[in-house]
């Protein structure tokens, strides 16, 4: 045989030995299934904080641009906050606000709870849970389309006549703050995440039972003690600061001139970590 009849003999069993490799048996297609099947399941957690974590930053970015309105608010009304009061809904922060915010509502929703509870006619969409909305909200001071949002307002800051008490809660607001231009305002939340649009904590509040409860007539700290951030929400305060504050830590704060640093909730109250519903005794003490 010549030399090139043996070349081409060699060439074509290579051909043939390169052919039949171009494709996977099962076995190996099997083992590159579970080899990518088990590094999404190591790199999906870790996705998921990302997410989360993009997400908490975008919810403080929002509070900041609040807390900003909240200031030029007041600037422009000698230092006041909104009434709060009167006239339907007309002078609650989504409206008294709104030509600031320009009638934006995804502005007015933490990034993980963007979705409403009812629609404008009042139909349920979802289920009551930490990541919802509140809303749809029409009539009187509402937008046409409606109001909602995931936030809410500390309405012991806001500025009702002295003597006027909540209708449905019977809140006395003689000893709302009013304005910004008050001692320890570092310490008195001003806006934050929540499951109502306002928000009158007391000292005797009780922490929500379970993680998604939902608030409960007068029992206003649970509209603000909810897990959104890993234990925490996102807060502005009367000195326009922006932080995230523990869900532990909301007992602790001067929500009202009255409101006392010794409650039953706080450790200088004597309380805890078993006093704490089950959920919650994971999370910092304060």
């Amino acid at each position: 045989m010549s030399c090139l009849q043996t070349l081409g003999v060699k060439r074509e069993r290579l051909t043939v030995t390169m052919s039949r490799r171009k494709g996977f048996t099962l076995i190996e297609l099997l083992v590159v299934i579970a080899i990518i099947a088990l590094l999404m399941a190591m790199l999906m957690p870790a996705l998921q904080r990302v997410r989360l974590q993009a997400k908490t930053t975008i919810c403080q970015t929002r509070v900041k641009e609040w807390a900003l309105y909240f200031s030029l608010y007041t600037e422009n009304y000698d230092g006041r906050f909104q009434a709060g009061i009167g006239s339907g809904h007309t002078y609650h922060w989504f409206n008294a606000l709104r030509s600031y915010y320009r009638n934006d509502h995804e502005f007015c929703c933490c990034p993980t709870a963007t979705q409403p509870l009812f629609d404008v006619n009042g139909n349920l969409t979802g289920r009551f849970n930490t990541f919802a909305a509140w809303g749809k909200f029409t009539g009187e001071g509402f937008a046409p389309e409606g109001d909602w949002g995931s936030y809410g307002i500390n309405g012991w800051v806001e500025n009702p006549p002295s003597s006027y008490t909540t209708v449905y809660e019977n809140f006395e607001t003689v000893n709302n703050w009013r304005t910004t231009n008050v001692k320890g305002a570092g310490y008195v939340p001003l806006f934050f995440d929540a499951l109502r649009f306002n928000v009158f904590p007391r000292h005797t509040d009780a922490p929500p039972e379970t993680e998604d409860m939902a608030w409960q007539g007068t029992q206003h700290m649970r509209r603000a003690c909810i897990n959104r951030h890993n234990g925490f929400i996102s807060g502005a305060f009367l000195d326009w600061s922006v932080r995230k504050i523990g869900l532990k830590e909301l007992w602790t704060l001067k929500w009202h001139r009255t409101y006392p640093a010794a409650g039953p909730w706080t450790k200088a109250g004597q309380v805890t970590n078993t006093d704490w519903p089950e959920w919650m005794r994971r999370f910092k003490d304060y």
